[in-house]
C-alpha cells in the first residue's frame, strides 16, 4: 500500500459507501455544477475543490475502479489487476507498468520521505484524471424535482369535484441565462491556463502536461450570471388553477405535469401533486369509496318493519327495514356512495339501524309491553347460559 493520507472519495461526493452508480451520478453533478470555475472566477477554493470532485467521480463512477479502490484506499490506471505484487499484462495495446518492485519511498528528490508517498499518490490522481469541466457544464441535463402540496378541501367539494387556485413557490428557469448559470456575452481567456488548454503539473522531478481543469481545456470561460447567481434558476411563487376530480378524499395525490421545478440544461420540469386534506361530515363516515350512515328507528318499526327516508349525497332516499332487523344491522344502497378515482362505478352507502327504546310512563304501554313478553318468551341471553 502507498504511504500518505488516503483520499474519501466518497465523503467528497458527499455519498455513502454503498451509493448506487445513479445516487453517485447525481451527487456529482450537483457539485460539480456547484463549484465549476466558469462560476466561481478567480475562486481558488472552488477550483481546488472541482479537482477533487472531478478525481473521486472518475473512480467511483467506473465499475473496475471503484472495485479497486474499494479494496486499496487509491486508484491507478497503472496498477497491475491482482494488486501489488502482480506483473501488469503485457500486450501492444496496453503496455501497463510493474511497480511491484519499485521503491517510492525516497520519490523526488529533495523531499521528505513523509511527503513522498502522498507525493507518488497524488501523481497518479494529477496524471490519470480526465478534464470534466465541459461535461459538468454541457453534460448534465437532469429532469427537475417534483413538489409537494398539501390542500384542504371541504367534504361536499371532495364529493362533487371544484376548481381551485393555488399558489406554490416553485424553481423557474432564470430568464436572463435561461438556465445556464452564464453571463451572456463573448467568453474571456481562461485565467488558470492563459488560454492554453493545458496546465503543467510538478512531483517532484517529473514534470506533467494535463488538461485546464479550469476551462475543460477550451481555453476560455465564461461568468457567473448576475440575476441567478449561477444556479440557473429563480425560486419564485406561481398562482395557477387545478382542477380537483369528484372522489377525491384525504390523502388522494392529484398530479399537475409540469408545475414542478424547472430542469437543469434544458431538461423538462418535475411535476406538481397535490395532496389533499378532506374535511369530515357531521352525518357520513367515509371508508375508500363507501359511504356510511347511522339511523335510528323506533321499535316498532324494527319489529314490524316500515319504509323509511334516509339521507345521500345524492338527496332523500327511501329504504326498506325488513321485518325483525335488529338494532346495529347494516342495509345497502348500491351506487349511492362516493365517485372513485379509479372507476367510473360509484362505492355503496351502508345505513346502519340503532333500535331507540321508548321512556315508558304510563301504566298502559306497560301493560302493553307485559302483554308482548307474554306472546313473545324469547331470550336473548340464552346463548350466553352455561358458559
Amino acid at each position: 500500500m502507498p504511504v500518505g493520507t488516503q483520499k474519501d472519495y466518497y465523503a467528497t461526493l458527499g455519498v455513502e459507501r454503498n451509493s448506487k452508480p445513479e445516487q453517485i451520478r447525481k451527487a456529482y453533478r450537483r457539485l460539480a455544477r456547484k463549484h465549476h470555475p466558469d462560476l466561481n472566477p478567480g475562486n481558488k477554493s472552488a477550483e481546488e475543490k472541482f479537482k477533487q470532485i472531478q478525481e473521486a467521480y472518475e473512480v467511483l463512477s467506473d465499475e473496475k475502479k471503484r472495485k479497486i479502490y474499494d479494496q486499496y484506499g487509491f486508484y491507478s490506471d497503472n496498477l497491475p489487476p491482482g494488486g501489488y505484487g502482480a506483473a501488469a499484462p503485457e500486450s501492444a495495446s496496453s503496455p501497463g507498468f510493474d511497480f511491484s518492485g519499485f521503491d517510492f519511498s525516497d520519490f523526488g528528490a529533495g523531499e521528505e520521505k513523509a511527503g513522498a508517498g502522498s507525493s507518488f499518490r497524488d501523481l497518479f490522481s494529477q496524471f490519470f484524471s480526465r478534464g470534466r469541466a465541459a461535461e459538468a457544464e454541457h453534460e448534465g441535463s437532469e429532469r427537475g424535482g417534483d413538489i409537494e402540496h398539501r390542500f384542504h378541501l371541504g367534504f361536499w367539494d371532495a364529493i362533487r369535484g371544484t376548481q381551485v387556485r393555488i399558489t406554490v413557490a416553485r424553481a423557474t428557469a432564470c430568464g436572463v441565462c435561461r438556465g445556464t448559470g452564464l453571463a451572456s456575452g463573448a467568453p474571456v481567456v481562461c485565467t488558470a491556463c492563459g488560454g492554453t488548454g493545458k496546465a503543467s503539473r510538478q512531483t517532484g522531478v517529473m514534470r506533467f502536461s494535463l488538461t485546464c481543469p479550469q476551462c475543460g481545456g477550451t481555453g476560455q470561460q465564461r461568468r457567473r450570471c448576475a440575476a441567478c447567481g449561477g444556479e440557473g434558476q429563480i425560486r419564485r411563487p406561481e398562482t395557477f388553477d387545478v382542477r380537483i376530480p369528484p372522489g377525491v378524499d384525504t390523502g388522494s395525490r392529484i398530479r399537475v405535469p409540469g408545475k414542478g421545478n424547472a430542469g437543469v440544461g434544458g431538461a423538462a420540469a418535475g411535476d406538481l401533486y397535490i395532496v389533499t386534506d378532506v374535511e369530515p361530515h357531521p352525518l357520513f363516515e367515509r371508508k375508500g369509496d363507501n359511504l356510511y350512515l347511522k339511523v335510528p328507528i323506533t321499535v316498532t318499526e324494527a319489529a314490524l318493519g316500515a319504509k323509511i327516508e334516509v339521507p345521500t349525497i345524492d338527496g332523500p332516499a327511501t329504504i326498506k327495514i325488513p321485518p325483525g332487523t335488529q338494532s346495529g344491522q347494516k342495509l345497502r344502497l348500491r351506487g349511492r356512495g362516493a365517485p372513485s378515482l379509479r372507476a367510473s362505478a360509484r362505492g355503496d352507502q351502508f345505513v346502519e339501524v340503532q333500535v331507540v327504546v321508548p321512556r315508558v310512563a304510563d301504566e298502559r304501554t306497560k301493560e302493553i309491553l307485559r302483554e308482548l313478553a307474554r306472546l313473545n318468551p324469547e331470550d336473548p341471553r340464552r346463548d350466553l347460559k352455561g358458559k
